[in-house]
């Protein structure tokens, strides 16, 4: 995969210590179920993996939602995500990551941000990785320093961190340790 990609891009990606993301369209595929007391959501398990290997790797590993969720706070805890901000309308995602940079001590070209929608684009024009997912919005894709062939919610987010690992030479490991 990464002899498929630039040399800026694997500058980037060997960066990356923060890996961040959108919930609704990169993690899951938009769809919300609602019925009843209870909201539903499809996680894809390869993306979950995905963020699991990336914080065995070392990787700070963060969901940023405007849309508060229980279900999205179920797979996060499952997870075991370092750091998830649902903050719906009280703050742009631009602000809410600012406070996780100055709480962690890192700056934004330490991030890898993935998004879907125009939403997203504050983050995205500051990450030092700005990823959008395959079926993005048009304004997402023209900023993203990666576009990833899967779409959200179905293995957009393994194939970033999976990049990002190989790039780090961090993923042979894994393979290696999964070959056993």
């Amino acid at each position: 995969m990464l002899q498929e990609v630039s040399r800026s891009l694997v500058t980037r990606l060997k960066r990356v210590k923060l890996f961040l993301c959108d919930v609704d369209g990169v993690l899951t595929d938009g769809s919300i179920f609602i019925g009843g007391e209870r909201e539903f959501k499809r996680f894809n398990i390869r993306d979950g993996l995905g963020l699991v290997l990336a914080r065995r790797a070392g990787l700070k590993v963060g969901w940023v939602s405007a849309r508060p969720s229980l279900a999205t706070k179920l797979r996060a805890d499952e997870l075991k995500i370092d750091f998830l901000v649902q903050q719906g309308d009280a703050t742009s995602k631009t602000a809410a990551i600012e406070q996780l940079l100055t709480q962690e001590k890192l700056n934004w070209s330490d991030v890898c941000f993935v998004g879907d929608d125009i939403i997203d684009l504050g983050p995205l024009t500051r990450a030092g990785l700005a990823v959008a997912v395959g079926d993005g919005t048009a304004e997402v894709k023209a900023v993203a320093h990666y576009v990833t062939t899967a779409v959200g919610g179905r293995g957009a987010v393994r194939e970033a961190v999976e990049m990002i690992l190989q790039a780090q030479g961090k993923w042979p490991d894994f393979v290696e340790l999964y070959s056993v």
